[in-house]
């Protein structure tokens, strides 16, 4: 576990970190990035539209399981990476908690950004017209494949949600990103080219989200790099997610009642 648990920095400001451009990397290093990045989004476009006929044949369980073992395996493949890079978990995360303030304050941060940044989600949303009928009814589909059914089925979506917010996080905001901002010599640059692929490598969830996840994901770029840290991001994310699988839960019950038509 310690690896998992670091201290919080003091607060950055928005330059590059020492930590983000390291020394280059040998070619076949790089090479594993890629090869694993177009293992990803062929993965991502090719499955795209049969996740939520997934759910629908084998159950809302067997697939938040699978998405988890699926999670789980992508950190291995991640970690690999760091080794070959030769970089520690414990420097990607951000280090260690010195005291329980310093947890506190990251719980603040993060509940902070998420607050904004789903405030500039929900914006982009209507600017780009997806509260229209025919968005609407895309999101009916979505919900009656992906919605979670009962207090067991959303314990599950929860669990899968702190995985995907553990995880994910590690992969595109802490190896993705540094590798990307090595290789391209700016932690900006590199920045939005993870942000590019998270959002890519959601092509289930239709080309208007796709777009909003790469924001999303540029906003989680930024506040890692000026954190320092991936605790906050995390923290952000999990809850995100999980807040999520609430709302398609009652979404799911007003589809149900007719108080969404």
């Amino acid at each position: 576990m310690n690896d998992f648990i670091a201290s919080a920095p003091p607060p950055g400001t928005f330059t590059e970190p020492a930590a983000e451009l390291q020394r280059p990397g040998s070619a076949w290093h790089y090479a594993y990035t890629f090869a694993m990045v177009a293992a990803m989004l062929f993965l991502s476009f090719a499955g795209a539209h049969q996740q939520g006929q997934f759910a629908q044949k084998r159950g809302h369980m067997t697939f938040y399981v699978l998405t988890m073992g699926t999670e789980l395996v992508l950190l291995g493949l991640a970690c690999l990476g760091l080794r070959f890079s030769r970089m520690r978990l414990r420097e990607v995360i951000g280090g260690r908690w010195n005291a329980f303030e310093d947890f506190l304050h990251d719980v603040a941060i993060a509940f902070g950004f998420w607050i904004i940044s789903y405030a500039v989600l929900i914006g982009l949303a209507f600017a780009m017209h997806m509260a229209n009928p025919g968005a609407i009814d895309e999101g009916k589909k979505t919900i009656q494949l992906l919605a979670p059914h009962g207090g067991l089925e959303l314990l599950l979506w929860i669990s899968m949600s702190v995985v995907a917010g553990f995880v994910e996080e590690i992969v595109f905001r802490g190896y993705f990103q540094r590798q990307f901002s090595t290789l391209l010599r700016n932690v900006w640059v590199g920045m939005f080219a993870s942000a590019a692929v998270f959002g890519l490598s959601h092509a289930y969830e239709g080309r208007q989200r796709m777009f909003l996840i790469f924001i999303y994901g540029a906003m989680f770029g930024t506040l890692a790099i000026w954190r320092k840290s991936l605790r906050p991001g995390m923290m952000a994310h999990a809850w995100h997610d999980s807040f999520e699988g609430v709302i398609l839960v009652l979404a799911e019950k007003l589809v149900k009642s007719g108080a969404i038509k």
